[in-house]
């Protein structure tokens, strides 16, 4: 039975992407070299450190202030325009409603994870954020979601990670959590479930909970 789920922020609980796109796409500009969006986006959508990387040796510039001039120009735009995706606060409410717990386990910062939840009245349904400034690593290595596991005393069989990417349905099947990506990503790692929008997740929850309730 499925009681709790995890959350990244950027791409799967929100849709931040084309604030960063556009916010790299300026940075970029600013430093004298020109790229169309989508290629900037569908590097953003593999990971932010992927295309800050890649977009800096394609462009032989410093990373590091690649990096930092992005993260100025994101800082400008703000979290009112970052919407929550379609039907992704009626499913953390399901959860919530059940006894569940929504955890975050994401690569940004908590303080502007907290700040999209605030702006979007979603703090309420979320008991915890954990990220790498606590000292864990980043996903795909597994420690930062047994470590929010642990901390709230879930069992991995209960709990299902909302995934973006390759990067973390590897995490998730290493922490022995059932994994469900999000979208359209083209991955080799197999998730237990797919998803093209929170409706079909909302369905998926429902049917397994009656299931279940019926067979008891």
């Amino acid at each position: 039975m499925i009681r709790n789920l995890i959350w990244e922020t950027d791409g799967v609980l929100f849709d931040t992407h084309p604030a960063v796109t556009y916010a790299l796409s300026q940075s970029l500009n600013e430093m004298g070299c020109s790229i169309a969006l989508n290629v900037v986006d569908d590097l953003a959508r593999q990971s932010l450190e992927h295309c800050v990387e890649t977009l800096a040796a394609r462009f032989q510039l410093d990373p590091a202030l690649l990096r930092q001039r992005s993260a100025e120009r994101y800082r400008q735009i703000p979290p009112e325009r970052q919407l929550p995706f379609p039907g992704a606060r009626e499913v953390c409410a399901w959860i919530a409603a059940r006894g569940g717990l929504n955890l975050i386990v994401t690569a940004r910062k908590a303080e502007s994870t907290r700040a999209l939840l605030a702006v979007h009245e979603m703090t309420k349904f979320f008991s915890d954020i954990v990220t790498p400034e606590q000292g864990y690593p980043c996903k795909p290595n597994p420690a930062i979601l047994l470590a929010a596991l642990e901390q709230h005393a879930l069992k991995p069989a209960e709990s299902l990670l909302i995934c973006r990417n390759e990067r973390d349905i590897q995490a998730g099947q290493a922490a022995g959590m059932a994994t469900c990506l999000f979208g359209a990503a083209e991955v080799s790692s197999l998730p237990s479930l797919r998803v093209p929008n929170y409706a079909a997740l909302q369905k998926y929850l429902n049917d397994f909970s009656q299931n279940r309730d019926d067979a008891a």
